[in-house]
């Protein structure tokens, strides 16, 4: 490696360990700030903070892989995330921030289940925050595995290197700052991540000759890659753009909406993030077909089609914008490992420890506790990611659909509809994960196999929709909620009629 890349990577280091330290400084006093940054983002760090804690590495590596050996038809997940995006920004984002602030001030997601029903029982705050906490502790484990192996390729690291070196930089900062810290990292990940994706596919492209040039040397290797529908069938476009219902139950990412400034804020923040993600879907697809082209005519040696975007940084770029792009990557991967730590520490600490341990602790001790549950997360994840071929890490390719299915059909029918109760989201969120477990593991088939293999259908389908009848039909079939739980709900409605909100929580 060279010596101008590793000066690039050290100074993206220490900006991030920079802003931890920022951080600390400035929101890190009580628990709502360690947890939310006190409620006080702007629309642009919210926004780019959303979208980069998303994309993780896969938009850098996966996402460019699948179309330097697809092409276009690999688009279809894209556009499903895109419009799946779109519709969180519609649909949840003003909702959840004006009903988080009402409902007594909810700061995590489970806390927000708990506030809406009015749960006694503290059951739908118990078991969302385990299904969290399990599935981001195995999520975080495959982002550390993916920075380990990116030392190990791209750096001629030792992979625990850089599994180490991945972890205690994202812990570094994450403990120190809290969400503050998270949330502008994220932003400054998510502009790194913006011009690398511009910037590789136009260099690679003015170097081969041009769109012309690019398009005959790809349809001279096989015109269906140029074909959107090329190889397509119903069930594959509705399972590839079925990846965007997701969005509606990501903990890392709607938390975003409760953390911005203003309910007036979240259109800007859409705009902003939108922009964000079209720009940066269409670079990352551009740079596996480029990619194609490229290796194609300089006969570039590409082992494994997800390292295109690794390989055209090393060889078209002077070593100082190497690092800078390499960074992009790295960008990706910690990004979206920070907010998932913070999540699960959310989780832990208002969601167990202040509940059931310590139910009036200072606020100081609430954020020393956040911070100690960081260090917990982070290290199960490590020894979790230590051994790269460990088969829990197949798990988190399900993740996605387990949290989409689970959580997501509960954040829209609560957000949307009055007469949903306690036991109508307990069911679906139940519901919901058992449906997406047995659809992937479950060999129900006469062969054998599980309705995955059989059916083709992504387990997210399956999923939301048996998850969206369980919260209805329940709820239809027991007693409506409580006046207060429904007045809260009409609260809610009135604010955002006005575009406006309380100053003070209900």
């Amino acid at each position: 490696m060279e010596t101008g890349t590793w000066i690039t990577l050290g100074l993206y280091f220490a900006l991030m360990l920079g802003i931890g330290l920022y951080s600390y400084r400035e929101s890190t006093s009580d628990v709502s700030g360690y947890m939310l940054g006190g409620r006080k983002l702007g629309p642009a760090v919210a926004s780019l903070s959303a979208g980069a804690s998303d994309m993780s590495g896969w938009m850098l590596l996966g996402l460019p892989g699948a179309m330097y050996l697809s092409g276009l038809s690999s688009a279809w997940i894209a556009i499903g995330l895109f419009l799946g995006a779109l519709a969180n920004y519609l649909i949840v984002a003003p909702r959840l921030r004006t009903y988080t602030v009402m409902a007594s001030d909810a700061i995590t997601i489970p806390d927000y289940f708990d506030k809406r029903f009015m749960d006694r029982s503290r059951l739908l705050r118990v078991i969302s925050s385990l299904v969290i906490v399990v599935f981001f502790t195995l999520y975080t484990s495959s982002g550390l595995v993916a920075g380990g192996k990116l030392f190990e390729s791209a750096f001629g690291l030792d992979y625990s290197w850089g599994l180490w070196i991945t972890a205690g930089v994202v812990l570094a900062y994450t403990m120190v700052g809290g969400f503050m810290a998270v949330s502008l990292t994220d932003f400054v990940q998510g502009c790194i991540m913006f011009v690398a994706l511009i910037l590789v596919p136009i260099v690679a492209l003015m170097n081969i000759g041009g769109v012309g040039e690019m398009t005959e040397t790809v349809r001279g290797i096989d015109p269906g890659l140029l074909n959107l529908f090329q190889g397509a069938t119903v069930i594959s476009v509705i399972s590839a753009m079925a990846w965007g219902l997701g969005y509606f139950g990501q903990p890392h990412i709607i938390v975003r909406f409760m953390a911005v400034r203003s309910l007036k804020d979240v259109p800007t923040m859409r705009n902003i993030g939108m922009s964000w993600m079209l720009v940066t879907l269409i670079g990352a697809l551009s740079t596996g077909l480029v990619g194609l082209a490229y290796a194609t005519r300089t006969g570039l040696e590409v082992a494994d089609a997800e390292t295109i975007f690794i390989l055209l940084s090393d060889v078209l770029f002077d070593p100082l914008i190497t690092g800078f792009l390499l960074a992009a990557i790295l960008a990706a991967i910690m990004s979206t490992i920070s907010s998932q730590l913070l999540v699960s520490s959310s989780s832990l600490t208002e969601d167990f420890y202040s509940i059931f341990l310590r139910k009036n602790a200072p606020q100081k001790e609430l954020v020393m506790i956040g911070r100690l549950a960081v260090l917990a997360v982070s290290l199960a994840a490590i020894l979790l990611a230590y051994d790269p071929s460990n088969n829990v890490l197949g798990l988190v390719s399900n993740a996605w659909a387990g949290f989409g299915a689970a959580f997501g059909p509960l954040v829209i029918l609560s957000l949307t509809w009055k007469r949903m109760t306690r036991n109508g989201a307990l069911a679906g969120m139940i519901v919901g994960a058992v449906t997406v477990l047995v659809w992937i593991y479950a060999p129900v088939l006469a062969d054998g196999q599980t309705l995955s293999q059989g059916s083709g259908v992504y387990e997210i389908v399956p999923g939301f929709i048996l998850s969206w009848l369980a919260i209805w039909l329940v709820s239809i079939a027991g007693k409506p909620p409580s006046e207060d739980i429904q007045s809260t709900f009409e609260a809610v409605r009135q604010a955002l009629h006005r575009k406006g909100e309380p100053e003070t929580p209900r």
